[in-house]
């Protein structure tokens, strides 16, 4: 995007695998191959996130993105909150004892979306001139624990764990430096956290939910490591030796070594132990499943009877808008006047919604060298994002009336099994931290798939009474559950309908706004906000 914006790196797509640039590393997309085998261009059955079978890894790659066809559920409960945090198997071990291979052995055989490999070869410190001189001659020691920056790895993994967007710093080890371009990732169920010195710090452990070590013998350790430091970072072989006798070997044997203690498992021979993956596996599984929740079911049974929020504002009923309600809502119109009084009601809408903004006076000069005593925005920027696909078709309006601004897109898909919100794909401007950000989506039912957009936001940053969710028709139901759980969170929309029915449709409502504005059809059992979020 032009903009500025940016894909935010969500786990797989492009994986922390070893997050430091090699001599011959390649795009985010043979990283990801790495990974998983390849992907059939034909898109297999979603199934449920903790499925133990083997399928074709849930993936739909184009040239520009990559969405997920199973998604993320659910990391938040009925208030907004986040009630489960993201599982953490930390990985420990020697150098090249297959640390690497063992977490792609776990991911591989877990089966399921939303992981992020995590390496510690991320976090080395920035060295100094005099450093940078003894890395050069092989006498700088890597396998220290103060070549770590251990405050900056552990608020990292934290802010992970937790759910939040972060930065991951990128190490070259050609350069021994790191790279100006940080990545961003975001979204993890699962984070597999691998480096020699895993275990070494007491504030690291207190984040690993399993501790597993991996046991290879010296001599295949070292022959690994011949072979990874002169083939993947141009070594010569006198000193890859000599930086082994002189501070791999030692460290292992005074940091590394002693910490297999603290290990909830011990895997010996490494990656092609499959016994102890499998039990590995397993475990996490069960862990996955207690954490699962339900969050549509809540929604459906609270905030019964509820006065509506002084959050919520609706666009004056006149009779120019009653009047396009009434065409758009009426299941004889033809598309072309659907898509035609649609996009005059978003245009209310967005310039009601703008009405919001912040503002602050201002004095100019008219052309005949007088005063005018106008208002002007105080803000940083306004930021528009679209709940995709409805949400999709208010963009133009926006852009009609803010200039230059930027736009985001969140993927969000009801699960047919499950019958919870999933996140499939998102892409954000970079720091949102000080927008305005305009949520937009065409219909809000139950309000699921708005309060986890609103979650995304939140957790890339973005400030709570800063969000404005609009939306051309809204149920009541939705309306509550949005406010009760963000209650900074402006709801502007041009009606709200009093009831939703078993299968979540607004009633009277306005049919499927999605099918009906881009011409599709759809089951009729899908609920409007599942058709809405349909692709």
């Amino acid at each position: 995007m032009s903009d500025g914006s940016m894909e935010t790196r969500v786990p797989e797509q492009e994986s922390i695998d070893k997050a430091a640039t090699r001599s011959d590393s390649g795009s985010s997309e043979e990283s990801l191959d790495r990974l998983l085998p390849p992907v059939n261009t034909t898109l297999s059955p979603r199934k449920r996130t903790t499925s133990q079978c083997k399928s074709e890894p849930p993936l739909l790659r184009t040239s520009k993105r990559t969405i997920y066809t199973a998604g993320r559920p659910p990391w938040y409960n009925e208030q907004g909150t986040q009630s489960k945090e993201a599982f953490v198997i930390g990985l420990c071990g020697g150098s090249a004892c297959g640390k690497t291979t063992v977490a792609r052995k776990i991911i591989e055989a877990l089966d399921v979306p939303w992981v992020v490999l995590l390496s510690m070869d991320s976090f080395y410190k920035v060295l100094s001139p005099e450093q940078q001189q003894l890395a050069a001659s092989n006498d700088y020691n890597f396998d220290h624990v103060d070549a770590f920056d251990f405050v900056l790895l552990v608020h990292t993994l934290k802010k992970l764990k937790q759910g939040k967007s972060v930065k991951i710093p990128v190490y070259d080890f050609t350069t021994h430096g790191r790279q100006k371009e940080w990545k961003i990732v975001y979204g993890a169920s699962v984070i597999i956290f691998e480096g020699i010195m895993s275990f070494a710090d007491k504030e690291l452990l207190k984040l690993l939910d399993m501790k597993i070590f991996v046991d290879t013998d010296s001599d295949i350790r070292l022959v690994r490591r011949l072979q990874r430091d002169i083939t993947e970072r141009g070594r010569e072989i006198e000193g890859v030796i000599k930086q082994y006798n002189k501070f791999v070997k030692p460290a292992f044997e005074q940091y590394i070594e002693p910490t297999m203690r603290l290990a909830d498992i011990v895997v010996p021979r490494g990656g092609g132990n499959m016994v102890a993956i499998d039990l590995i596996v397993q475990h996490v599984h069960s862990q996955l499943e207690e954490r699962e929740l339900s969050v549509r079911a809540a929604l459906a049974s609270a905030h019964q009877f509820q006065p509506l929020p002084e959050t919520l504002s609706v666009l004056k009923s006149t009779p120019q808008v009653k009047g396009m309600h009434t065409i758009i809502r009426n299941k004889e119109t033809s598309r072309d006047e659907f898509i035609f009084y649609s996009k005059r009601l978003m245009r209310l809408l967005i310039e009601h919604a703008l009405s919001f903004l912040p503002s602050q006076p201002i004095t100019v000069q008219t052309p005949q060298d007088q005063d005018y005593d106008g208002r002007t925005f105080h803000g940083k920027r306004i930021t528009g994002v679209s709940i995709l696909r409805a949400g999709e078709t208010m963009e133009p309006a926006l852009r009609a009336v803010c200039k230059d601004v930027r736009i985001g897109k969140i993927l969000i898909q009801t699960n047919q099994d499950t019958g919870e919100p999933e996140l499939h794909y998102l892409r954000l401007p970079k720091d949102i931290t000080e927008d305005h950000v305009i949520l937009m989506d065409c219909t809000v039912s139950t309000g699921a798939a708005a309060m986890m957009a609103v979650r995304v936001l939140l957790d890339h940053d973005a400030q709570e009474d800063k969000i404005f969710l609009v939306s051309l028709l809204m149920a009541e139901m939705g309306v509550h559950s949005v406010a009760y759980a963000f209650p900074q969170v402006k709801i502007i929309t041009t009606a709200v309908d009093k009831k939703v029915n078993d299968l979540f449709h607004i009633i009277p409502g306005i049919g499927n706004f999605g099918d009906r504005y881009f011409g599709t059809d759809a089951p009729p059992d899908w609920s409007d906000e599942e058709l809405e979020e349909a692709n």
